[in-house]
């Protein structure tokens, strides 16, 4: 990199939204590389459940506030880098205001709601989104509205009703997790700051930390990206409830094949039936299975099989279903 991408550093500026269990190493390794100034924003304390993934705090820490804590150790660090922190929630009547100081923004929050939002005011801004998120062994990470790419719409065009998906707080997550996947956030904002090698825009990179897995899935930019600050609007994704697609599967007008997209191991847990491909293998095996059956998709949550959808549209010459919520409201 030299001193001519050490200067792109220092002259760079980030806001990083959540100093929890991503926060904490993207922010160490971002100050460590002596980025010029970084934003942190959340408003939560630091209590005892985080402390086994939340890497920047101790026991000695606990009850106080997150950004204040992070922002003493950070200085420790590199007192050459300009911390401001902002002990607040993120929310649409402060979003456009802190959001537009930084280019490039880094999102480390934990819920769909903050997740929307951050994806629609950068778009409204015009600002890069380095991504990251993490369930139970598994991490996602994308770069967002990077020079004209997709954006977090594009792959997820509507979040989950309320409670669908839960947090790491309520599922749990492996503590290495976080730390590995926010090493790779990390790398994305140094990347896009110096200029160099490939950013994960228009890739979605998945970690699996159960079988050492890591796969990699192009995100199709076919259209313009969406914004909906104001209201979420439906997304182009098909979706079937259980009650319905139990009846289609008593009195089936036409062929339906019921793909589990879940790992094999969640998949031997409990199904519903229908085939086990998990979702990293699913292009791969795909043309072993009938192209002009209607396909009901099936993961935990309704997430993984609305990304299977995007995946396979354009291979597929039948009807493609997600199955609405998932099955673990089927116990």
């Amino acid at each position: 990199m030299g001193l001519t991408g050490q200067l792109k550093l220092k002259s760079g500026k980030v806001l990083v939204i959540g100093a929890g269990g991503l926060g904490c190493p993207i922010l160490q390794y971002l100050t460590a590389a002596g980025i010029g100034e970084i934003g942190i924003i959340d408003a939560d304390l630091v209590e005892l459940s985080n402390l086994h993934r939340q890497i920047l705090y101790t026991s000695a820490d606990l009850g106080k506030a997150k950004v204040a804590v992070a922002k003493e150790k950070l200085a420790q660090l590199n007192p050459h880098v300009k911390i401001t922190a902002y002990h607040e929630r993120l929310t649409a009547d402060n979003a456009l205001g802190i959001l537009g100081n930084y280019p490039i923004i880094v999102d480390g929050s934990d819920n769909f709601k903050t997740r929307y939002l951050v994806n629609d005011v950068c778009i409204k801004l015009g600002k890069t989104l380095v991504f990251g998120s993490l369930f139970k062994f598994e991490g996602q990470i994308s770069v967002f509205n990077h020079v004209g790419g997709p954006t977090y719409r594009t792959l997820f065009p509507e979040p989950p009703v309320s409670n669908e998906a839960p947090n790491c707080t309520e599922i749990g997550v492996l503590n290495i997790l976080p730390g590995i996947v926010g090493m790779y956030m990390a790398n994305e904002v140094i990347k896009i700051l110096c200029e160099i090698g490939e950013t994960l825009s228009g890739i979605l990179m998945t970690i699996n930390a159960l079988d050492n897995t890591t796969s990699y899935f192009k995100i199709a930019n076919t259209k313009k990206p969406t914004m909906r600050f104001e209201q979420s609007q439906t997304g182009a994704v098909e979706e079937v409830d259980l009650p319905t697609l139990k009846e289609w599967l008593i009195n089936p007008e036409e062929p339906i094949t019921l793909v589990d997209v879940r790992e094999e191991y969640e998949y031997e847990d409990y199904n519903i039936g229908g085939i086990n491909i998990p979702l990293y293998e699913l292009v791969e095996k795909w043309n072993s299975l009938p192209k002009k059956n209607t396909v009901v998709f099936i993961c935990q949550t309704g997430q993984k099989s609305k990304m299977a959808v995007q995946l396979i549209k354009s291979m597929h010459n039948g009807l493609l279903y997600s199955l609405k919520h998932g099955i673990r409201y089927d116990r």
